[in-house]
């Protein structure tokens, strides 16, 4: 626990001094001069404007990388980087003043050290250069002693940070607490009752009570936000009948793949090696008296039977081996038979027998296949074509019109997923069109294209009563139902806790053995595990379903075993995290508290001219 503390504390003292070094990196920055030397101060400590300037630049090419894309100093501001980059300086400001108060300091030896080991100060050879270190700082406007003094007060607020957070560690009652709780498990049974076999009966609902039903869940029959879309498009599919393929072409296509068409006899085995003829008719002999397995040899000969596996293979393939190969039966043990490594036992798994089809039966799969393929060649030809009449003027409707686009309207949503609403970029296209939008030729993804236009935009509006009037009674019924079988199960479950069992009551139960609180199983509705948790022992509830109810008895509380691997891994893993957390909130506090004895000023108009200089 000790040693994670430590760890946080020198992660968190790399970072202060990361913020000095990678402003190294701020190249392009304007040197800000005379009357404006801080934005700002923490006691004594100041906030240099140059390094405030230089911290802001990395931080906004951190997030172009990130997002691959020239990143505005008005999308910098409402991503909050001006305030991150201002709080970081300020936290790290108050840990050199509180330094500065106290007299901690670093010695000329250790300043080296970390000087030798920031890369932009290092030569071709990974040592030291004074040439890079001088022309590094001249780059960013420093010189050696200001970022010498920079690096050592930085330096000394990371031995302060270090003094307050060594050795953080929780009580051990604690880390047991927590890993006890979370390796418990629980034993129970459970079964489900349905309408079916039940007492309920539901009286029919009036039309008052299913329209208070849809007002109370008016959520559920509400379509979301509906854009109103024309598109134009065509597919391979579409116009795949209208492509033809002549007989020559089809005979090439066939010649070419023939291979395919015409497979030969193959046999699936297993090959094994030998040295010579005599050792290979020796473990012949131990096969046929069943002295040994052929798995038990391929052992002994140091190997793994995938070792030995040569897959389907042909007459060709085996060469020399063939005949004897071939002639044998599923099962048998074939050879010794030569090969290019040696006399070798082949063992017959399976026979694939040849497979040979004519050109008139391939001839129909070849067809479709050519002519999807002269289809998307044709609807990539027309598609910058396409593209520049819709520049020229051209509406969806024209082009539909006099080319073999297929004209359409579609009240999409996000849940549309029919016909052209299946395609990705069809929906991802759709999700981002506004009104000002024209159209213009996209791909499917498929070898089909479209284009698409925005005719109106619907708000959210609930589905009028009249036309959800057999939805609003299913879900009325399907609630009504799994009311009632919940009532239903409660007397249930307090005979079952009483003593009688699920079968006495004509219920098929399952048992579930030792299941931890983050268990998963298909089967199991995840309400009846968090509920098993929360009863004591031959205790038992009934548990609303869909429809259904479910009656859950607790049969067991297992206790952790303090001693397993398991628990021993997550009292690591919550000492851990606890210590992390309880150290994070330490440094919090420090700061907080150093901020608030020393003060903080900030001065606005300097931070202003920071960023007219990124305007």
């Amino acid at each position: 626990m000790a040693a994670k503390s430590g760890n946080t504390t020198k992660t968190l003292g790399l970072i202060l001094i990361g913020v000095l070094v990678l402003g190294l990196g701020g190249f392009g920055v304007t040197n800000f001069s005379g009357h404006l030397r801080a934005i700002g101060s923490v006691g004594e400590a100041e906030i240099p404007v140059n390094d405030y300037a230089r911290a802001l630049q990395n931080e906004i090419r951190a997030v172009e990388a990130q997002f691959g894309t020239p990143v505005t100093f008005q999308q910098a501001q409402s991503l909050g980087l001006p305030q991150r980059v201002l709080s970081q300086m300020v936290v790290t400001a108050a840990l050199e003043n509180e330094a500065g108060e106290l007299g901690i300091s670093v010695g000329d030896e250790n300043l080296a050290e970390q000087l030798r080991n920031i890369r932009a100060f290092q030569g071709p050879d990974g040592s030291f250069n004074r040439v890079a270190y001088q022309a590094t700082l001249d780059n960013v406007g420093l010189s050696e002693r200001d970022f010498e003094a920079q690096l050592r007060a930085q330096s000394a607020a990371t031995v302060l940070q270090g003094a307050v957070l060594a050795g953080t560690k929780l009580p051990d009652t604690y880390i047991e607490t927590l890993a006890s709780y979370a390796g418990e498990r629980r034993a129970f049974t459970w079964a489900e009752i349905t309408a079916e076999g039940s007492t309920i009966d539901l009286p029919e609902p009036s039309d008052d009570e299913l329209k208070a039903w849809y007002q109370e869940n008016i959520a559920r029959f509400t379509v979301p936000e509906t854009k109103v879309i024309t598109y134009a498009w065509v597919t391979p599919e579409m116009i795949v009948d209208t492509v033809e393929v002549d007989e020559a072409t089809l005979r090439a296509a066939y010649d070419e793949r023939e291979a395919e068409f015409n497979l030969p006899e193959r046999r699936l085995v297993e090959r094994l090696v030998f040295a010579d003829d005599a050792e290979a008719t020796a473990a012949l002999e131990r096969l046929t008296s069943a002295e040994i397995s052929f798995e038990a040899l391929v052992e002994e000969r140091g190997l793994d039977l995938a070792d030995t596996d040569l897959g389907d293979v042909t007459r060709d393939a085996l060469e020399g081996a063939a005949e004897t190969v071939f002639a044998a039966e599923v099962g048998d043990i074939a050879g010794p038979a030569p090969t290019p490594l040696g006399p070798a036992l082949f063992r017959i798994n399976a026979v694939l027998p040849a497979n040979e089809t004519p050109f008139e039966e391939a001839a129909e799969a070849l067809r479709d296949t050519l002519a999807l393929d002269r289809a998307r060649r044709v609807i990539d030809g027309m598609a910058q074509g396409l593209d520049d009449e819709m520049a020229a003027g051209a509406t969806l409707e024209e082009l539909a019109d006099s080319t073999d686009l297929e004209l359409g309207t579609i009240d999409w949503t996000t849940l549309s997923d029919d016909g052209i609403a299946g395609y990705d970029a069809f929906r991802a296209a759709a999700a981002s069109v506004t009104e000002e939008d024209y159209p213009a030729i996209d791909q499917l993804g498929d070898g089909g294209i479209y284009a698409l236009r925005l005719n109106e935009v619907r708000a959210p509006a609930p589905q009028p009563f009249e036309d959800v009037t057999e939805d609003v009674r299913a879900g009325w019924t399907q609630e009504a139902q799994t009311i009632a079988l919940v009532e239903e199960g409660k007397s249930i479950a307090e005979d079952i806790a009483g003593g009688q069992t699920f079968q006495q009551l004509g219920l098929e139960a399952r048992s579930e053995e030792g299941l931890s609180r983050t268990a998963q199983l298909p089967d199991l509705p995840a309400a009846l595990l968090s509920e098993a948790f929360d009863l004591g022992e031959g205790e038992a509830v009934s548990l609303p379903g869909t429809a259904s109810a479910y009656i859950l008895r607790l049969d067991r509380i297992i206790g952790a075993d303090m001693n397993s691997p398991e628990i021993a891994q997550l009292n690591q893993l919550f000492g851990d995290q606890a210590a992390n957390d309880v150290a994070q909130d330490l440094f919090q506090a420090l700061s907080t508290d150093i901020q608030t004895r020393a003060g903080v000023s900030i001065d606005q108009q300097a931070i202003n001219a920071v960023h007219a200089n990124f305007q």
